[in-house]
Formats: C-alpha cells, sequence, structure tokens
C-alpha cells in the first residue's frame, strides 16, 4: 500500500472535483484526485455531454426522414433513410473520449496526481483507495477533503434497474440495438429529452408523469410548446397517473392508474424496454460517508455558503449537496473552494442558476418567473417576444416560442428571463450575465443587438416590457 501525502483531497473527478483540482494546482496547491471510473464524472460520461449528442443525432435522422417523405415539385426524391445505431453510438463515445482525455491532460498539466480506485473514507484527513479486486492500493491522508461524489438515478422499488428490460438513463445513451416500445417513467428534463430523442430515432415511446403536466420545474406557459411538439411527434402521454407496478413475463411493462385514486381501474402498458428517469439523488453511500457523522439536509450533505460542511476542512460540491442539480453549479462551487483553500475570500452567493432542457423545442430559465416573483413580493412587469416575429427564427424555419422577460415594476430591475424555441439554450449567458451585473430593462433595450439573430429577441422583449416594442 502506497502513502500519499496532499494538501487537497478531491473524491471524485466530474465537472465540480476536475475543476476544484484544476483551480487548486493553478495556485500551487498540492492536489490529488480519486476516481473510480473515467474522469468527467456522470456529465462528461454518462450525462450532459453524451445525451446532447444523441439529441442532435436523433435530430439530424428526423430531418432526413422528413426531407425523403416529402415530395419536390423538382421531381427529386430520396430513399427511405436508414439509421446504424452501432456507428451512431460509436460517434457520441469518440466525443466523450476526446472530452475525458482533455481533462486528464488538465489536470496533468496542474500537476494534480490522479489516483483511480474507490475511496472509502478513514476519517476526516485520510482515505483509504481500493483497486477492482477490493485490494488497498494507497492511504491518502490530506489536509482538506472535498467531497465531489456527485449522483446516482433513483431507482423504483417496484421497477428496479436489471439493465435490460428496466433501465436508467447511463443504460439509455448506450444502446446496442434500440427497442421497438420504450416506455418513460417521468416527465421531467430526463425522461424527455430521452423520450424524445428515442421517438425521432423511430421508436414508438410512451411517457409516465404523476403531476398534472410535463417538466413540472416549470411553468405551463413555457411547457406547452413541448407537449404540442410530443404531440406532434406521436409521443403518447399519460399525465397525472402513477405506475404501481411491473407487468412480468414476457418482455417489458407496467401498471399505471390515475395519481392518488386507488380505486380507478389499472391500466397495462407493454413494452421491450422501461426507462425510469423519476430524477437523481446525492450519491452519498459506499463509501463511508456516514462515518464523518457529517450534519445532512435530507439525503444531502448540508454545506454553508462557502460549501464547507459541520466538519472542519471537509468540504462538499455538487450533487452531492442536493439541488440544483447542475454542472454549471458544481464547476463554480469546485473553483471558490480552491481559491477559498487558497486563502481567497469567497463565497457562493450567485444572482441566479440558470436551468436548461434540452427538449424539443428547448426550455431556459434564469431567476424568477412571474408567478415565483409576484410569491417573492414583488409588483413586475412581464413582456414575452414571438420567434415568430424574429427574422433569424424564420430563416431557419424554427418560429416556435418566445422570450419572456420579468422585472420589478418600480424601477425596471430585471428579475428572471424564461424562452421556449430552438437553439434558445445558446442564449442563456447572456440572460444570466444580465442578472449577475444588476440590469434594468433600459440596459437590455438600449444595448444594440446584432441583426439578424435570435438574441434581437432579447432586446425586443425587453422593449415590450417597457411598452415600445418595435417589430410586434
Amino acid at each position: 500500500m502506497q502513502t500519499i501525502q496532499t494538501k487537497l483531497l478531491v473524491l471524485g473527478g466530474g465537472p465540480g472535483g476536475y475543476i476544484a483540482a484544476i483551480r487548486a494546482g493553478q495556485l500551487g496547491i498540492q492536489t490529488t484526485l480519486v476516481e473510480s471510473a473515467s474522469l468527467g464524472g456522470t456529465c462528461l460520461n454518462i450525462g450532459c455531454i453524451p445525451s446532447k449528442a444523441l439529441i442532435h443525432a436523433a435530430g439530424e435522422f428526423a430531418k432526413v426522414q422528413d426531407f425523403a417523405s416529402q415530395s419536390s415539385p423538382l421531381g427529386i426524391s430520396l430513399q427511405k433513410p436508414a439509421l446504424d445505431v452501432v456507428k451512431t453510438i460509436a460517434w457520441k463515445d469518440d466525443i466523450v473520449k476526446r472530452l475525458t482525455g482533455g481533462v486528464g491532460a488538465l489536470l496533468k498539466r496542474q500537476k494534480v496526481q490522479v489516483v483511480n480506485g474507490w475511496a472509502h473514507i478513514v476519517d476526516g484527513k485520510s482515505v483509504d483507495v481500493r483497486g477492482a479486486d477490493g485490494t488497498i492500493t494507497h492511504r491518502i491522508q490530506c489536509e482538506h477533503l472535498l467531497l465531489a461524489n456527485g449522483s446516482v438515478p433513483v431507482e423504483l422499488p417496484i421497477l428496479p434497474f436489471d439493465g435490460d428490460k428496466v433501465i436508467s438513463s447511463t443504460e439509455a445513451l448506450s444502446p446496442a440495438q434500440l427497442p421497438k416500445q420504450l416506455i418513460v417513467v417521468g416527465g421531467g428534463y430526463i425522461g424527455l429529452e430521452l423520450g424524445i430523442t428515442y421517438r425521432k430515432l423511430g421508436v414508438a415511446v410512451t411517457v409516465i408523469e404523476a403531476a398534472e403536466r410535463i417538466l413540472p420545474a416549470y411553468d405551463a406557459e413555457l411547457t406547452k410548446p413541448v407537449q404540442t411538439r410530443l404531440e406532434k411527434l406521436g409521443i403518447k402521454l399519460y399525465l397525472k397517473h402513477q405506475v404501481i407496478g411491473a407487468v412480468k413475463g414476457k418482455g417489458a411493462g407496467v401498471e399505471i392508474r390515475p395519481a392518488g385514486d386507488e380505486s380507478a381501474k389499472v391500466v397495462t402498458l407493454k413494452a421491450d424496454q422501461v426507462l425510469v428517469a423519476v430524477g437523481r439523488k446525492p450519491r452519498t453511500e459506499g463509501y463511508n460517508l456516514e462515518s464523518l457523522q457529517l450534519t445532512m439536509k435530507g439525503r444531502a450533505v448540508l454545506v454553508d455558503d462557502q460549501c464547507k460542511t459541520s466538519m472542519k476542512n471537509v468540504w462538499a460540491i455538487g450533487d452531492v449537496t442536493g439541488e440544483p442539480m447542475l454542472a454549471h453549479r458544481a464547476m463554480a462551487q469546485g473553483e471558490m473552494v480552491a481559491e477559498i483553500i487558497s486563502g481567497k475570500t469567497r463565497h457562493f452567493q450567485p444572482q441566479q442558476i440558470p436551468a436548461v432542457c434540452f427538449t424539443d423545442p428547448e426550455v431556459v430559465s434564469v431567476g424568477l418567473s412571474p408567478d415565483e416573483a409576484k410569491a417573492a413580493g414583488h409588483e413586475v412587469l412581464t413582456a414575452q417576444f414571438p420567434f415568430s416575429a424574429n427574422g433569424r427564427a424564420m430563416s431557419l424555419e424554427d418560429t416556435e416560442g418566445f422570450i419572456r422577460v420579468v422585472a420589478r415594476k418600480d424601477n425596471h430591475r430585471i428579475l428572471g428571463w424564461q424562452a421556449v424555441g430552438g437553439h434558445v439554450a445558446e442564449l442563456v449567458a447572456a440572460f444570466s450575465q444580465s442578472m449577475e451585473m444588476g440590469a434594468y430593462l433600459e440596459d437590455v433595450a438600449h444595448t444594440i443587438h446584432a441583426h439578424p439573430t435570435l438574441g434581437e429577441a432579447i432586446q425586443e422583449a425587453a422593449l415590450r416590457a417597457l411598452g415600445h416594442a418595435l417589430h410586434v
């Protein structure tokens, strides 16, 4: 067994962990990072990046299918397109490999020591690392311990994951072959992103959601265009329904009934696979975290606004600290912790944390929605600008959706932005920056926006809130 002495020990090589390690290395902090799988964590390997790659591939395939199904006045026709899912997955895996390799190179450049294996906490200052065979390969002693262990998919007791008939998002992102029929349990962003992807790849998809509408974390006005698109794609929706059991026997399937009504008739749905996408939970089991007796907040590790836990020099960032479970939140926290350890004064007090849903159309939200702003006691101005009045959206033949701004009525300080439509995820940086800088409606309205771009709709929304939109 090798003994390592280090100032900072990071458990987990996901976005939060590797960013913390890179920044610590830049600041001259001796740093060691332990990761049991590939660098990049869930996000790079089995989450954000591969899912977006498959979403893009599915979208391209759907475009070709649509073109082939239409008759051309010029007499041009295409044969029905075919999909080689093995090649598609290989393309996705190559993107992941390049990115994870890049993370390794960045860590090496900053002289971060990476130890591959399973961490087992001994105490707040020491961790054992076990290899694949369970043998302890390293004892790492540290001054600061940073927990960046991420999260895992929530498993339903009545639908346990088996990697075949009942799968999580992990298996859904690397199918050996596509099922003919897929049931998605959960109408949140993970379930819908994957459900839409599979439908565009030719799979018959059914979505079951216990809430009264899809994407319950977003307001109804934002989610309506997405539900309309689901219906156009032929995705079958069972809203306000809950799964009460699995169908036994050949194939896969579930039994459902209206949520909260135990006397209602049970409906049986059959498919080739069931994807359970009902959320994620902090990864707090399997590495002796409980021995530290940290103060918890439910399943999550409780931290203050510097990501300090209840034990001195033990820090926690990202999904292991609970919602919102977003890679960019973990990255910001990781960078901050490294700087605090180096002696800088920092606090995690962002004005907003943007949320992006890569459905079709995409949905983004930054800051407060109109209802949230009113609930917080603000008298608000709110306005929308439709993409149907935006020249760039028209040239892209993607005019569904809108941008919405929420501001205080008394001084016009911007409280939030929301958008739904094609490519709106690329606008979220402008939304976030305006709020972090404390912008007012006039600041955005009087900023010259390039023409023709989708970003013009941001300016027009601000103008409309002020009562003088120019193009609607």
